[in-house]
């Protein structure tokens, strides 16, 4: 497999980190973006030119647009471009303030078209490559507590859906991650949390009782990123872990069969044709 070059953003830490480790020690070349470069000195040190550094917030616009001319000015081509900066907003609905809404919207779902729009004009003119988004199972299926979080994974989700489309003739391949639960550091430091409220305390700790310790290797998951990436043609769609097969598939089975059930009654609102 000739080796390939990758844009990646959120690389200090999970999913960013460990993809980022993974295909420097096999060889390829990494563009990673992150808050703060100095974050992965220890992998310049040791892979040198195959690791080139750029600050990047992806809630800025301007700031994403630059870092990746720059990153493509400097690289060359650039075979997969990866979304993976994002965090979670943790509050029943009401609790969050305006400002943490609106920093959540900016960074996952803003921040990830900004950063899709930015590359496929590169893309376009090398003539194909890969999007990467990383999800979640949240992308698919909506918790309590998390619901400003799941909109913007249902967001990316359906911007996604409508982009494959538009640039699968163009040798662009397009794949959602969808991971469920992992042991990275996205239940401290990838997490904002909103003042809890009284009048949630008890579902609060009815649904916190539920969890469980994560199951997934982050690790594993780069690799089978990786594998992914090498395929002539990628899933649109990857679900990794036990848990998200599970929770994903109890999702669309429990949505298919309330489709189903309006089979009949969908249609009374269609507009009747009289003939003569």
């Amino acid at each position: 497999m000739e080796s390939k070059t990758w844009f990646i953003t959120g690389t200090s830490t999970g999913f960013g980190r460990a993809l980022t480790e993974a295909l420097l020690a096999r060889g390829d070349r990494v563009a990673a973006a992150l808050r703060r470069p100095a974050a992965l000195d220890d992998l310049a040190i040791e892979y040198g030119d195959l690791l080139w550094r750029a600050e990047l917030d992806v809630s800025r616009p301007e700031q994403v647009r630059r870092v990746v001319d720059d990153a493509f000015a400097a690289l060359g081509r650039i075979d997969v471009v990866v979304s993976n900066a994002g965090y979670s907003l943790v509050g029943a609905a009401e609790e969050p303030t305006d400002e943490q809404v609106e920093r959540q919207l900016d960074t996952n779902v803003l921040g990830s078209m900004t950063l899709a729009r930015a590359a496929l004009p590169h893309l376009r003119r090398q003539g194909g490559g890969h999007l990467v988004q990383f999800s979640s199972i949240g992308g698919q299926a909506a918790f309590p507590f998390v619901g400003i979080y799941n909109a913007t994974k249902w967001a990316v989700e359906g911007f996604y859906e409508a982009l494959a489309q538009e640039v699968a003739g163009l040798g662009i391949a397009t794949t959602l991650v969808e991971p469920g639960g992992f042991r990275t550091d996205a239940n401290n430091r990838s997490v904002d949390a909103a003042a809890a409220l009284p009048a949630y305390a008890e579902l609060r700790d009815q649904v916190l009782r539920q969890f469980s310790e994560p199951m997934g290797d982050p690790a594993k998951l780069a690799a089978a990123v990786i594998a992914a990436a090498d395929m002539a043609q990628p899933p649109r769609r990857l679900l990794l872990g036990s848990d998200a097969y599970e929770t994903v598939h109890a999702a669309l089975t429990a949505r298919l069969g309330e489709v189903e059930a309006q089979r009949d009654s969908a249609s009374t609102t269609d507009h009747t044709v009289v003939t003569a």
